[in-house]
């Protein structure tokens, strides 16, 4: 363990990330300090975060905007990253990390726009920052299977991704937060990048979902024209660079565990 950072405080502990890092966390031995506005803790408004932060070495930002609509997303994330920054400058906090997307910045709109808005908020703060740019993760697929579910047919947007799981996610964002960290000058990427082994088909992936679990719905690929960015998400934009981490287990083999 990096004894340095031994409290590690981490905003949206309730989450998708945020749970199994904490998990995470505990394991390897760190003091934990679990944020969620059902702790007590709001990072739009700040209420909580003082008392949560007292003694705290790094805070890592897992913390997601309840809409996908741009504009409430682009004002829940920076009200989050000023919040995060001025009550952990305050706390003395010493290193904060932050959760991102992989190739958001080739959008236009929408919330990977908004997660744009968010990177530059939150590399604009006094307290030291590093972004780890993550791929979809494995459990978004059901959660597109119930957004656009219509009666027996299930529209899923097409969409090229190297899915993820979010444990494995959560571990990187551990490794990140407590290991040694390079000089500004050094020649390490930006924004590091986290994926799953190999690219798949969204639309294949939900198929494979439904038929695991044994769900009658039929999925139907759909492409939304009205959206402009709608050609990134099927020629690949949201896929990793030649300098990512790639990581087990594949979707196939998420499904086959019983997660």
């Amino acid at each position: 363990m990096a004894q340095e950072y031994r409290k590690v405080a981490v905003a949206g502990a309730t989450g998708r990330v945020g749970r199994p890092l904490v998990e995470v966390l505990k394991t390897r031995g760190y003091e934990v300090v679990p944020m969620s506005r059902a702790s007590g803790v709001d990072v739009t408004t700040g209420e909580g975060l003082a008392n949560a932060l007292s003694g705290v070495d790094c805070i890592i930002d897992t913390s997601s905007s309840p809409s996908p609509e741009q504009r409430p997303a682009t004002e829940f994330f920076v009200a989050a990253a000023r919040n995060l920054h001025a009550a952990g400058k305050q706390a003395g906090v010493r290193r904060l990390v932050v959760i991102s997307i992989i190739g958001i910045d080739r959008f236009t709109g929408g919330y990977n726009a908004a997660k744009v808005t968010h990177e530059k908020a939150v590399l604009a703060g006094p307290i030291p920052v590093r972004i780890l740019r993550a791929a979809q993760f494995h459990e978004l697929v059901g959660q597109f299977v119930e957004w656009g579910r219509r009666g027996e047919l299930s529209y899923i947007p097409r969409m090229r991704t190297q899915l993820v799981a979010a444990t494995t996610v959560a571990e990187a964002l551990a490794d990140l937060a407590t290991g040694p960290w390079a000089s500004s000058g050094s020649s390490r990427p930006p924004f590091p990048e986290i994926a799953g082994p190999r690219a798949e088909n969204l639309v294949d992936m939900a198929k494979l979902l439904v038929d695991r679990r044994r769900d009658p719905v039929r999925i139907e690929g759909v492409s939304n024209a009205a959206d402009p960015d709608h050609g990134l998400y099927e020629s690949g934009a949201l896929l990793p660079g030649p300098g990512a981490t790639l990581a087990g287990p594949t979707f196939e083999q998420w499904l086959a565990s019983g997660s």
